[in-house]
């Protein structure tokens, strides 16, 4: 008799938005050659308002033929359908997997008319089947275009990525919508020495269609443009992005933006101008691939992936709308409009986002067996107030803490609660008190990097001669180190209560201190006393006197 598996979704009722209009997520992926130590690097930030992704973990496993696997919608968390299982499949932590292959996506949304359709697949349940089958990237891009054609998606354009031990891919892909399954879609391979980014915009335009090594394309792409009317022409001329996500002000306000901040940080020496994404007229877009100024690691991937425009002029903590306490962020929406006014507005739109659900960077290492090789350094929250903890593929049970929550009830054990709610009481008084989260995180990442260089000499070891051994070393390493990060920002959360409460900020631990005011800076009050000149003057008034 045939069994059926259930591709396994943690979901809560209520909690996954309808649609994506807040352009979440940003990549960066850094080739072999591109990174300090030779290790293929990507990271992902999932940035969905009121989303809570307990840490992915499926551990693999073997079947019989006439096995089956069960599909449930990724957001909604509904059954969709049954597709056949294989005989082999391999464990996936996040996402990533056992073999060290990491699939990662930004959402570009693209022509309204292919989005939906018939279909079993949205992104996100097509990328964790798709990591349980895979041993390398291009086998990945493989197997998800078969069962995107296969069993058909339903979901909008996506920017996948797709890294193993060797190389990194970065895909853009759109479904067919009512026009049929699967999707058409063309796929680069990073050279080596460069790197790459995508945030919400379809990267790709011009394509090689002669270099077969670095380039992969669904054999449709071009034709099925021509019968929607969307390209006219030879294929040589034919850019995916204008025939399928063509670009608008907006996109390259709130996406282009992202990737020039990766570009302008990584390679400052090539002075990518900022006109593009500002919409100025004939500028010139960004290039799919760069070579960085210097060799990247791990220490500064999560780096970039920690931006509010620094050291540029649209850093978010400077100017009025920042606030008294320079805070970087702007709350949704964030394309607005003024009653009476017909222009449109939009705040920035910097990496780092409150409503980060996780983020992770993923190492793929060639050197090391593939249990110890692989490792996503995972986050919950704010990238720029959280913690990268250490994930090594090889091991076989998850720390709970990652494992727990629910946007609908708060809860201690849960590290999507810890880090949001010391993160949330920061925000209103942010530069008093991101100092304080910064040097604790410092602390804990340190530590961290640290220990994990030691973590792969033991583990290579025991790999060596003790390889069950070696997975039990590996899921202690992770779940304790995981754990006691979450404890130190229990911690961190009391300290700020304590000591940033009321409006008055306590100097020490002692009852017998008393608190000092927080106070406004000084620039805030002068433009406090401009906008009502002589309302806050402490004087003698006379009777009557109105006020301005």
């Amino acid at each position: 008799m045939a069994k059926s598996f259930i591709l396994t979704v943690i979901t809560f009722a209520g909690f996954f938005l309808q649609s994506f209009q807040g352009l979440g997520c940003t990549s960066v992926l850094v080739s072999r050659g591109a990174s300090v130590d030779g290790s293929v690097m990507t990271s992902f930030l999932y940035d969905v308002a009121g989303f809570v992704q307990p840490l992915h973990f499926y551990p693999g496993g073997t079947y019989e033929a006439g096995d089956s696997l069960d599909i449930f919608g990724f957001r909604e968390g509904e059954y969709l359908g049954r597709i056949k299982q294989v005989p082999r499949t391999y464990k996936v932590i996040g996402n990533m997997n056992e073999h060290q292959v990491a699939i990662g996506e930004t959402t570009f949304t693209g022509r309204s008319e292919l989005h939906g359709g018939p279909g079993l697949f949205d992104y996100g349940n097509l990328i964790w089947t798709t990591l349980q089958r895979a041993r390398t990237a291009r086998e990945a891009i493989l197997i998800l275009d078969d069962l995107s054609r296969t069993y058909g998606y339903k979901d909008t354009g996506e920017t996948f990525f797709f890294a193993d031990k060797e190389e990194v891919w970065i895909m853009d892909f759109i479904g067919k919508g009512s026009y049929g399954k699967g999707g058409v879609w063309v796929a680069a391979r990073v050279p080596d020495g460069y790197i790459a980014a995508h945030a919400n915009q379809s990267r790709i335009r011009k394509v090689d269609w002669n270099d077969t090594e670095n380039w992969m394309w669904s054999e449709d792409v071009v034709d099925f443009a021509r019968e929607r009317g969307w390209f006219q022409g030879d294929r040589a001329d034919f850019s995916f992005r204008e025939a399928y996500d063509p670009i608008s002000l907006r996109s390259l306000l709130l996406c282009e933006s992202r990737v020039w901040s990766v570009y302008n940080r990584a390679a400052p020496s090539q002075q990518f101008s900022a006109d593009y994404w500002r919409g100025v007229p004939e500028a010139e877009p960004y290039p799919l691939f760069i070579r960085p100024d210097e060799k990247i690691s791990v220490e500064g991937m999560i780096a970039l992936v920690r931006d509010h425009f620094h050291d540029t002029p649209y850093y978010t903590r400077e100017g009025f709308a920042a606030g008294p306490y320079e805070s970087p962020y702007r709350w949704r929406p964030v394309v607005f409009s003024l009653e009476g006014d017909t222009m449109q507005y939009s705040w920035e739109r910097p990496i780092s986002q409150p409503q980060t659900a996780f983020s992770f960077v993923t190492q793929s290492r060639n050197w090391l067996p593939d249990a110890v090789g692989g490792i996503c350094w995972y986050s919950v929250d704010d990238t720029y107030s959280t913690v990268f903890v250490p994930l090594y593929m090889g091991m076989n049970r998850m720390p709970v803490s990652y494992r727990t929550g629910s946007p609908i009830a708060f809860d201690w054990n849960s590290a999507y609660w810890v880090f949001n709610k010391v993160a949330n009481h920061a925000y209103p008084h942010y530069s008093l008190m991101i100092p304080e989260i910064q040097k604790v995180q410092l602390e804990l990442e340190s530590r961290a990097h640290a220990m994990s260089r030691a973590a792969d000499q033991a583990a290579k070891a025991l790999y060596e001669t003790d390889p069950r051994m070696m997975h039990e070393y590996l899921s202690d390493f992770s779940v304790n180190l995981a754990e006691g990060v979450v404890e130190r920002w229990r911690q961190l959360g009391f300290d700020l209560f304590v000591k940033y409460n009321d409006g008055y900020i306590r100097p020490t631990d002692s009852v017998s201190s008393w608190p000092n005011g927080m106070d406004y800076p000084d620039d805030f009050k002068k433009r406090a006393i401009e906008e009502r000149p002589g309302y806050y003057d402490v004087k003698h008034r006379m009777a009557g006197e109105p006020l301005k």
